[in-house]
């Protein structure tokens, strides 16, 4: 069976915001993001989805572009994605 970077990282999710987002504060999101996962590296940079970027709230969660309203609303979503640490 063949592994993937993530896996040889340790890092069981892929967690990814935008600084540039208008929706987010990385200040507030990121605290609550390592508590959700607290043994993941979550990675902050543009992700070059400015068209909903303008319009919602989103984290990229393992592959998945969660949006919402708000960024609570974004987080209680994106939650659903997070593969727990063992």
């Amino acid at each position: 069976m063949e592994t993937t970077d993530q896996e040889r990282s340790g890092s069981l999710n892929d967690i990814r915001i935008c600084d540039k987002c208008k929706h987010i504060r990385v200040k507030t999101l990121l605290p609550k993001l390592r508590k959700l996962a607290p043994d993941t590296e979550i990675k902050v940079a543009c992700k070059s989805y400015c068209g909903p970027c303008s319009r919602y709230a989103f984290i990229f969660v393992n592959g998945r572009y969660v949006t919402a309203p708000t960024e609570d609303e974004a987080l209680e979503k994106a939650s659903k994605y997070v593969k727990p640490s063992c």
